[in-house]
């Protein structure tokens, strides 16, 4: 199995830049790649991505050198078993409101004795050209758990959530959170601040890395300063999309179009 570079980075504090990845084409991951972002993060929940293409998008990381998670859909053992199957180095866990979410996850991911995932010398384990016991043992160090806390029930069992030791990072879910607190997509609205705020303070107490997903450089600066050093950075969609129409908009201007 490959060295998780993340997993190391983290552990020396250093502060890195993932993106989620929505578009089911390897050709965006390798343009992320060069970019130089650290991970990325395929969406298995919302995007209409297939399990075949998961893989692909896994070896378009692979070839850039970056650390690929993906967001399951839900805490189910055949899902989990394919993706991780497919390469993947860890899962993201949606909406997750209690320990046992969590725990269930841990159990499908690692194999024994942490885990009891099905053991089979596919693509992570090198089709069995190394013993199947190095793998084991060496997956169950790499594979990371990243639950995420996306409404008021989840910050409030936060604690409890974060107590599961095989929790790499907490990644925040502040529109779904808002959404809960019945400010929908009002993202800076204070409650929902409030709540980030208390689930950044149960992440120090937990000893477990706190990750913002970045949607201004004002949020941004105001999350590195509270020590944040895991950041996503919106998805490839919406950052192509911003993209085009900023250029769009700036080539009608200095023509004197209409913009």
């Amino acid at each position: 199995m490959r060295k998780n570079r993340l997993k190391e980075k983290i552990q020396r504090n250093e502060t890195v830049y993932g993106l989620f990845v929505s578009i089911p084409h390897p050709i965006v991951v390798e343009m992320i790649g060069h970019a130089e972002y650290d991970f990325i993060i395929i969406d298995y929940e919302h995007a209409s991505t297939n399990m075949e293409t998961v893989e692909e998008l896994i070896r378009a990381a692979e070839l850039l050198e970056m650390t690929p998670l993906v967001r399951i859909s839900k805490v189910d053992r055949i899902e989990i078993l394919k993706v991780l199957d497919c390469g993947a180095q860890g899962i993201v866990i949606p909406h997750v409101e209690r320990k046992e979410q969590v725990e269930k996850a841990v159990q499908y991911a690692f194999y024994h004795p942490l885990g009891r995932r099905s053991l089979n010398s596919g693509r992570p384990g090198v089709f069995g050209k190394y013993p199947l016991s190095e793998y084991i043992a060496r997956a169950n160090e790499e594979i990371m758990i990243v639950p995420m806390i996306e409404s008021v029930e989840g910050v409030r069992q936060s604690e409890t959530i974060l107590s599961v030791p095989q929790v790499s990072f907490v990644l925040e879910g502040a529109a779904d959170l808002s959404q809960s607190l019945h400010v929908p997509w009002d993202t800076g609205h204070s409650e929902v601040q409030r709540n980030l705020e208390e689930l950044l303070e149960v992440s120090r107490r937990c000893s477990v890395p706190y990750a913002s997903v970045a949607r201004s450089l004002d949020g941004y600066t105001q999350w590195a300063d509270n020590g944040t050093r895991i950041f996503v950075l919106g998805d490839d969609r919406n950052t192509a999309f911003r993209a085009y129409r900023q250029k769009l908009h700036e080539y009608r201007g200095s023509a004197g179009g209409e913009v």
